[in-house]
């Protein structure tokens, strides 16, 4: 019984570094996926696209076609009882077969065109436009036979074969609906005219081929919202895999936080620096403190040069009174230069009144001492 109830934990875990993937795809992992040709795209609907355009521009062009192909069918059997075996050379041949396919080129040029639009239309309108190469690139893991064993027996294919089923069903059923009631008309067909029986297998084909089509197309646009569920699915991340993302484009946020630590210390060196040269100390007097140099020569308004709260504000004051710079205090103006001016830019002119007030006062009290 004992070994009965040992369980290996491992084969229940989860698949993939983080745990289950509960996530929605980033934008960053969508546009990489695209950029690897990894799109929700349906290859059923371009089929039925293509075939519905194909059996219509038949229908539409099914007279131009018809004359075309009796008038190259007369024109060549029309003139076999001329040509002798002494006659016929190889240059007869070739022209013979150039006119032949040109003939063929001329009928189904409208069809090639209509269908290749037609493709280039239904893809963008599925994936958008974006020219990649990265597809065609050869892959080591494409010969791995292991790989190629998995994809044979994987679910996809299970679903591939089974539309595969589902659509041979259904074209052999649609081939006999079609026909059933037409078999006696077929089997005279020696007996009519030339002109008849090709209209007449002309409409079969067409009304056939235009039935499949549309089979097709409902498929299709079954299998493109299956297929846009699926890739939804596979892009799914898991909460580590969003981290590492996050990681990768914005940087470690404990790195970050070194470097940004980093240049505030830089910053407080050269401030500390630059302290000296101050005119006054504005404090709180024990949480702010705020250093102001004025120069009327090269500055239109005082300029703040350093500012601290609690230690660094204690280390301010320590420094003026090492340079022997005055330390007045006033508690609005300090918070108030705090808050709301950068280090090395001028004061605000809402200050100018409260600063002129501190400075005249620091400039009596160095009269007095002169």
């Amino acid at each position: 019984m004992e070994k009965l109830l040992k369980y290996n934990l491992q084969f229940f875990a989860k698949e993939g570094p983080g745990g289950e993937k509960t996530e929605e795809p980033t934008s960053k992992k969508l546009s990489d996926a695209r950029k690897e040709g990894q799109v929700a795209k349906s290859t059923e609907l371009i089929t039925a696209a293509s075939l519905i355009s194909l059996f219509l521009t038949i229908r539409i062009f099914v007279g131009f076609i018809g004359n075309s192909f009796i008038g190259t069918f007369g024109k060549t059997y029309g003139n076999i009882d001329k040509v002798s075996s002494e006659d016929f050379t190889n240059n007869t041949a070739q022209l013979l077969m150039k006119d032949s396919l040109f003939t063929i080129l001329k009928i189904s040029f409208p069809m090639l065109i209509i269908g290749f639009i037609v493709t280039i239309i239904v893809n963008l309108v599925q994936v958008k436009w974006q020219v990649t190469g990265k597809p065609l690139q050869p892959k080591f893991s494409k010969f791995n036979p292991v790989n190629g064993v998995k994809k044979i027996f994987s679910k996809d294919k299970v679903i591939d074969l089974f539309k595969e089923v589902i659509k041979i069903g259904v074209i052999i059923y649609l081939a006999y609906d079609a026909l059933k009631d037409k078999q006696d008309i077929i089997f005279k067909l020696y007996d009519m005219d030339l002109f008849k029986s090709v209209y007449f297998i002309g409409n079969i084909v067409i009304d056939l081929g235009l039935n499949i089509s549309i089979f097709f197309l409902i498929l299709g646009l079954a299998d493109y919202l299956y297929q846009k569920f699926k890739f939804r699915k596979d892009m799914m991340m898991t909460k580590q895999e969003i981290k590492d993302e996050y990681k990768q484009s914005e940087g470690d946020p404990h790195v970050k936080s070194k470097i940004k630590a980093k240049m505030r210390e830089v910053s407080q060196r050269r401030m500390m620096q630059q302290l000296p040269e101050a005119d006054v100390i504005i404090t709180n007097p024990t949480h702010f403190a705020a250093a102001i140099k004025y120069d009327k020569e090269s500055a239109e308004a005082p300029i703040l040069i350093a500012k601290g709260a609690d230690y660094l504000a204690q280390k301010i004051k320590e420094v003026a009174r090492e340079n022997h710079i005055e330390i007045v205090e006033n508690k609005p103006l300090a918070r108030m230069l705090y808050y709301n001016v950068e280090i090395g830019n001028e004061i605000p002119p809402e200050l100018y009144q409260m600063t002129a007030e501190v400075l005249a006062y620091v400039y009596s009290l160095n009269n007095k001492n002169s």
